[in-house]
């Protein structure tokens, strides 16, 4: 009760209100109905004095509102002596703003908690071990940290332990804890699970992810969105359409009970409230799903976006180059593989690793090599059980072999045993398991185009493009031919996805930006009018889905406020309706209205259905992957994914 109480304080107007309705009624119940009328009819015109204010103040800033439907009807209602009516709407005024608050608070629920479980100490290994408590904002990059179990930690790490049991679900919304190893990578914001941890920092607190995405909270939380001002600028003929009707009502009857009765109906909440409740709602579930949405407006442009553009690399693929095919010539694959590989672990290219990492996919343990020899940028050649292998570009395998390898068409590496030209791997960005589905995801809500963006090279986009069902392929571009393309696509709005920091010029000129930050690409994170924080394509297709839905029950809140108060309205220019009875029929209206702009908070059913389509369609593109991963002759690599 005590904390109702501190809550109720927070409205002073609301308990004044309380308070003349007590004193009212106490002196109506013993007989001085006159002293009760001057005593709310005081009170009523002093609200309606603070909301004259409030309303000049408005207009001098540009802003329409529906303030002068409540001044007037309080005006109204207590010239006419329906002093009772007058307090209602009082009341409705408010209690509007604390319902509101109430409403909001649980809308932005998930962005709130976001917020409240920032760190704010960090448990800093001393030279002899011991831990001292410190401000995050201290830890520097190479410090010891020491995790307690249940606590958040603090800064991005390597995990130093060997072992962690993890709770990611505030950065990845996932469900499930996540184990990690000695050596992996730990992000800030994650809950450690039931054992002491030690962490190395590899950021400091500012530039860790959970610091990122609470700047991106923050500024979503102050953001006021176009669509909000779409509904004040609807208040403007609703307004004179009931004061018409009001007036009119009096005229034709006669009586000015009737223009008080009409007004007091007249003051839809929903243009005030429901809207920008809906739109916080559909940013709490978009950060419950990994999505942050910075400004609130963004919303209605992914509603009405009709052409999604994307960047190639580390976008519509994983941005890490696999062996896809291995084609040997008197060996078994994987046996040449190996043999690639037992020189390749010696080598610094950044292919090398690749197909390293592949061999190592086998199961089998890697050779060792001896007198490894590396030409840089050429290829690399060393002894692997008695037998030379050269590894490399076509030319210098061809030193080696006396014969130039055939092209693979794709990026190729060569290899040659003992003078002999043993075969080729060829290696290929993969395409996400996600992407296809995401593609088709975002046609059916609505997207009628889908672009390519890349500076790669024409065949690689269209085979890439192909696989992953895009409609319109632009290769071959620089950052500044990225954004022209953007900036003259036919179809409005655009949104554009990209993830690295060639990408933030397009983002910022896109209508909708949006950047897979999982990785920490700050420079296109903070060009983006969207954040996803988790590695997963698919959250671009839910956050249109997203938008569509927040949209759809914003207009279906102002559409049943509007349409309730128009049909109250002309009940009451008949006179079939009290002024009393009428202002509590008001905050029914409201009340309803602001329940149904809470929907937008969850799913609806064809979203459900939607979004159980689209996992399927992603575990169905996954297996057709590791399918074709067989054709290589190798064991199947593990599994990749968001």
């Amino acid at each position: 009760m005590s904390a109702f109480l501190r809550r109720l304080l927070e409205y002073p107007v609301v308990l004044a209100t309380l308070g003349v309705a007590t004193v009212g009624g106490l002196l109506e119940a013993t007989g001085n109905g006159t002293a009760a009328r001057w005593v709310v009819s005081l009170y009523a015109v002093g609200v309606a004095l603070l909301q004259a204010r409030g309303m000049v103040a408005d207009l001098r800033a540009g802003n329409h509102g529906i303030d002068l439907l409540a001044v007037t009807a309080i005006a109204s209602t207590v010239a006419v002596g329906e002093y009772w009516a007058a307090l209602v709407v009082c009341l409705m005024l408010s209690g509007g703003e604390a319902l509101e608050d109430y409403a909001a608070g649980r809308a932005k629920r998930e962005l709130t908690g976001l917020l409240q479980n920032a760190p704010r100490t960090a448990h800093r290994l001393r030279p002899d071990g011991q831990p001292a408590d410190v401000p995050v904002e201290d830890v520097v990059v190479g410090d010891r940290v020491l995790v307690r179990p249940f606590e958040v930690v603090p800064v991005d790490g390597v995990l130093e332990s060997t072992g962690a049991t993890l709770d990611e679900s505030s950065l990845t919304g996932e469900s499930l804890p996540v184990e990690h190893v000695r050596g992996d990578g730990l992000l800030s914001g994650a809950i450690n699970g039931g054992d002491v941890i030690e962490l190395r920092a590899t950021a400091a607190a500012a530039d860790s992810q959970y610091q990122r995405i609470i700047a991106l909270v923050r500024e979503a939380q102050d953001s006021k969105a176009p669509f909000v001002r779409l509904a004040d600028r609807v208040a403007v003929p609703f307004t004179l359409f009931a004061l018409a009707l009001a007036v009119t009502a009096w005229l034709v009857s006669g009586d000015p009970v009737r223009l008080a009765e009409v007004l007091v109906v007249a003051t839809p909440c929903p243009l005030i409230i429901a809207a920008p409740v809906a739109f916080m709602a559909g940013m709490s579930r978009s950060a419950r799903a990994g999505i942050i949405i910075k400004d609130s407006g963004t919303l209605e442009q992914l509603a009405r976006a009709r052409t999604a553009a994307f960047d190639k690399t580390g976008t519509l693929t994983y941005g890490q180059p696999q062996v896809a095919h291995v084609e040997a010539e008197g060996m078994a694959p994987e046996d040449l593989l190996l043999l690639a590989a037992a020189v390749e672990q010696y080598s610094s290219h950044p292919l090398a690793a690749a197909v390293v990492a592949r061999a190592r996919d086998t199961g089998r343990a890697l050779p060792p090599a001896e007198d490894v020899v590396e030409t840089p940028a050429h290829g690399v050649r060393g002894t692997v059980d008695g037998r030379v292998v050269v590894v490399g570009k076509a030319g210098y395998v061809a030193q080696e072999t006396g014969a130039t390898p055939a092209s693979t068409g794709d990026t190729g590496i060569h290899v040659a045993v003992d003078g002999r030209f043993a075969g080729s791997l060829t290696l290929a960005d993969e395409l996400r398991a996600e992407t296809s589905a995401t593609m088709a995801a975002l046609h059916r809500a609505g997207i009628r185009t889908t672009m390519m963006l890349t500076g790669d090279g024409e065949q690689v986009a269209r085979r890439i493009a192909t696989e992953a069902g895009i409609d319109d392929v632009r290769a071959e571009l620089l950052p500044q031919d990225k954004v022209d393309a953007v900036r003259s696509a036919p179809q409005r709005p655009v949104m554009m996805v990209g993830d690295g920091v060639n990408d933030a010029p397009v983002l910022a000129v896109a209508d909708v930006g949006i950047a897979m930050g999982a990785r920490g690409a700050s420079a296109a994170s903070e060009s983006a009018d969207v954040v996803i924080t988790v590695d997963d394509l698919s959250r671009a297709a839910r956050a249109v889905q997203i938008g569509r839905r927040t949209v759809r029950v914003a207009w279906q809140s102002i559409g049943m406020g509007v349409g309730l108060s128009v049909a109250l309205m002309l009940v009451a220019a008949t006179g079939s309706l009290p002024a009393l009875a009428g202002a509590w029929l008001q905050e029914a209206v409201d009340l309803t209205t602001i329940l149904w702009a809470l929907l937008a908070v969850r799913a609806s059913r064809a979203e459900q259905a939607e979004t159980a389509r689209m996992t399927a369609d992603v575990a169905r593109s996954r297996a057709d992957l590791e399918r074709a991963s067989s054709h290589t002759g190798l064991p199947a690599p593990a599994p990749r994914g968001a």
